[in-house]
């Protein structure tokens, strides 16, 4: 029985993907519309975190932008990224919110208080509770973090509306469901939750033609 802080990832990702097809044919579906699956991942730790924050509630577009800007100030280090002036953060494209989430997270990370290591040997549930006590990290930017940096097997990030619609599109449903609608619909897919947010993920960008967020050009 797979752990619940089971990782998977590129070769390794292959007997899970061929259970989660068995489990939902639907699912082979993505793959021969959308071609063979992409295996993205984030850096873990302080600035995997950064970037799903920076991530939250806009476009793929306009995070991959900011990101771009952000990322040489998030490979300094927690200690002094948290030292940087306000405007020095705002010219980055951060808004005043996402400025304190980011400089609170810095400075948990420079206290030692939370650490990639003490994430990485946590169940799933539990080291989403450990970055929904930061400031500004809500479950969505949790879940996003663990999928990628950590790359959990059964993780889910059910309040993501890309999730929802291409679910929506994937199984005709008359509209998008709510998060707790789309979180139960995922309990078909245990132990492979994250495949299968993969797959949808990779669905709904053959659908709109929109980039995930790793896919955009450096500037």
């Amino acid at each position: 029985m797979m752990r619940m802080n089971e990782k998977i990832g590129g070769v390794g990702a292959a007997p899970g993907l061929r259970r989660l097809l068995a489990m939902d044919p639907d699912f082979r579906a993505v793959l021969r519309r959308a071609g063979p699956l992409p295996w993205r991942t984030r850096p873990r730790g302080f600035p995997g975190l950064l970037q799903a924050i920076v991530g939250q509630q806009i476009s793929n577009q306009a995070a991959g932008a900011i990101w771009r800007r952000v990322a040489p100030l998030a490979a300094l280090g927690p200690e002094a990224f948290a030292a940087l002036p306000d405007a020095v953060l705002g010219e980055a494209g951060l808004s005043r919110g996402k400025i304190a989430a980011g400089r609170a997270l810095a400075e948990v990370f420079a206290a030692r208080a939370l650490s990639a290591e003490a994430l990485e040997a946590m169940a799933d549930e539990a080291a989403v509770a450990a970055l929904v006590a930061l400031p500004g990290i809500g479950r969505w930017t949790a879940e996003v973090y663990l999928l990628f940096a950590h790359e959990r097997a059964d993780v889910f990030p059910a309040g993501d509306l890309a999730l929802a619609a291409s679910a929506a599109d994937l199984k005709g449903l008359p509209a998008r469901p709510g998060e707790r609608a789309l979180r139960e619909m995922a309990l078909a897919w245990q132990p492979h939750r994250a495949l299968a947010a993969r797959l949808l993920w990779h669905h709904w960008r053959h659908v709109t033609g929109r980039p995930a967020m790793d896919d955009l050009p450096a500037a």
